[in-house]
C-alpha cells in the first residue's frame, strides 16, 4: 500500500476509533477529531494524504467542511462517510467534485474494513486525467499565461493524448478521443483546466483547436489511412482503417468562426483523411449561445461528412430540444451517471433512458467514465453502443496507444482478458 496519512472527522468517537483500528491494521497512521476546528488545524499542520469526513456533523456539517477545504486548496484525497440515503450521498459526491476537491469515494455506514482499505490503497488519483480529459479534481489549477500559451502553441508543446473507444457489444475498436495536453519544459504536463480558460479569454482557442486537429489528422494519416480500407487488398480487421474515428472537442468560440469549416476541410484534404473519420464534440452550451448560427454551421459540417457528438448529455436544461433541432450523430452520456451506475439506481435510470432515446432517434450512444467490468457489462445489457474509460485505457500519447493496440487488441477487438479480468 502506498504511503498515506489518514485524518478523520466524525463526531461519533467509537466510529472514529474503529476507522483508526482499520488503518492501523495496515500500518497507516491516523488522527481522529470530533470538532471541525481541530480537524482543520491538523489539515494544515499534519499534512494528511487522505481525509475521511462524516456528512452529518453538529455545527459545521460535512458539506460546509468540504467548502472550507476547497477554500484552503486542500490536495488531500477525500472520502465521504455517512449513513444518509443513497441520493444524498450521490449529491454530496457531486458537490465534492464541484468544489474541486480530490474526491476518491463514498462509504455508506456501516461499511466493511476492506471497503475503506480499497479507497486508501487506490492508485493516486492525480497520476492521470479522468475520462473527459481534464485533470482530477483537486489537482493544481494554476492558469498558464497568455504569453506562455502562445509560446506553447508556436513551439508545439501542445500534444494530443488518445483514449480508445470500443463497441459495448463485441469490444471492437471504434476509434479514439484526442485530449489536449501541454508538455511544458518549465511547468511540466498541463491539463485543459490550466489553459482552456486562458485560450478562450485571450482569443487563442482557434489556434489551439487547429493544433489539436493537426495532431489528430496526422495521427490518422500515419496509422490508419482510409486508403487501406478502400483497396480491400488483404486487409486485416485492424487495417480496415477508414472505420476508425478520432473525436476532438470544440469550443463555442470556434463554432462562431465562419472560416472554421473551410479550414477544417483544407486540413483534411492536405492530410488525406476522410471527414467521416472526424467526430466533433460539442457541449450543449456551445450550441445554445447562438442557435441560428450554430444550426447553419453544424449543418455544413454534417453535409461535408463530419460527425457531431452532443457531449455531457443529461446535465443540461434543453438537451432534448437540441437533439430535435440540430444534426447530431451521437449522444455522449455524462460520465457522472456512468461512474455512479453501480451504486445509484437514479443514474441507471438516466442511462437506460438515454440509450433508449438514442436508438429511437437513430443516434449512437457513447458512455464515458467506464472504470470496471461490471459497468461495461451493464452498459452492454441496456444497449449502449460505445464505451470509453480508465478500465479500457487511460488517455495516452500516440506511441503508447499503438503499443496498447498491439498488446490489448486481437483482430481489431479489445480483449479485457489482457487485464486479467
Amino acid at each position: 500500500m502506498r504511503e498515506c496519512r489518514l485524518l478523520i472527522l466524525d463526531d461519533d468517537h467509537d466510529f472514529g476509533r474503529m476507522i483508526q483500528d482499520i488503518a492501523a491494521s495496515v500500518d497507516i497512521p491516523s488522527l481522529h477529531f470530533a470538532r471541525a476546528s481541530e480537524f482543520f488545524e491538523s489539515v494544515e499542520n499534519w499534512k494528511p494524504t487522505h481525509l475521511a469526513i462524516d456528512l452529518q456533523m453538529p455545527g459545521m456539517d460535512g458539506v460546509k467542511v468540504m467548502e472550507e477545504l476547497a477554500r484552503r486548496k486542500s490536495t488531500a484525497e477525500l472520502i465521504i462517510l455517512s449513513g444518509v440515503d443513497e441520493r444524498v450521498l450521490d449529491a454530496a459526491a457531486r458537490s465534492a467534485k464541484n468544489f474541486g476537491l480530490k474526491f476518491v469515494g463514498v462509504l455508506s455506514k456501516p461499511f466493511s474494513p476492506n471497503a475503506l482499505l480499497n479507497l486508501l490503497s487506490a492508485p493516486q488519483s492525480d497520476a492521470e486525467p479522468h475520462a473527459n480529459g481534464t485533470r482530477p479534481s483537486g489537482s493544481r489549477r494554476a492558469m498558464i499565461s497568455a504569453e506562455d500559451l502562445r509560446l506553447a502553441i508556436d513551439q508545439r508543446y501542445v500534444q494530443a493524448f488518445y483514449q480508445p473507444k470500443v463497441a459495448c457489444a463485441d469490444y471492437r475498436l471504434l476509434g479514439f478521443e484526442a485530449l489536449a495536453r501541454i508538455i511544458h519544459p518549465q511547468f511540466g504536463v498541463l491539463y485543459p483546466d490550466s489553459f482552456i480558460p486562458t485560450s478562450e479569454e485571450e482569443g487563442l482557442i482557434g489556434d489551439l483547436t487547429m493544433a489539436m486537429l493537426d495532431h489528430a489528422l496526422g495521427f490518422l494519416a500515419r496509422n490508419f489511412p482510409p486508403a487501406a480500407s478502400k483497396t480491400g487488398m488483404g486487409a486485416t480487421p485492424m487495417e480496415d482503417r477508414g472505420n476508425l474515428r478520432v473525436a476532438i472537442n470544440l469550443s463555442p468560440q470556434v463554432l462562431r468562426q465562419t472560416s472554421f469549416v473551410d479550414e477544417l476541410l483544407g486540413a483534411c484534404s492536405a492530410s488525406g483523411v476522410d471527414p467521416e473519420q472526424i467526430i466533433l464534440e460539442l457541449t450543449e452550451t456551445a450550441t445554445m449561445e447562438n442557435p441560428a448560427e450554430s444550426l447553419a454551421m453544424l449543418t455544413r459540417l454534417r453535409v461535408k461528412g463530419f460527425r457531431l457528438s452532443l457531449d455531457d448529455f443529461g446535465i443540461g436544461y434543453s438537451s432534448m430540444q437540441q437533439l430535435v433541432k440540430l444534426p447530431f450523430s451521437e449522444i455522449k452520456i455524462d460520465k457522472s451517471f456512468v461512474m455512479n451506475s453501480q451504486s445509484s439506481e437514479e443514474s441507471r435510470t438516466v442511462i437506460d433512458s438515454i440509450t433508449h432515446l438514442s436508438r429511437s432517434l437513430r443516434l449512437s450512444s457513447v458512455a464515458e467514465g467506464v472504470e470496471d467490468m461490471k459497468t461495461l457489462e451493464y452498459l452492454r445489457s441496456v444497449g449502449c453502443d460505445v464505451a470509453q474509460g480508465y478500465f479500457i485505457s487511460r488517455p495516452v500519447p500516440e506511441r503508447d496507444l499503438l503499443e496498447w493496440i498491439q498488446k490489448k487488441c486481437i483482430d481489431g477487438c479489445w480483449v479485457p482478458h489482457a487485464y486479467g479480468v
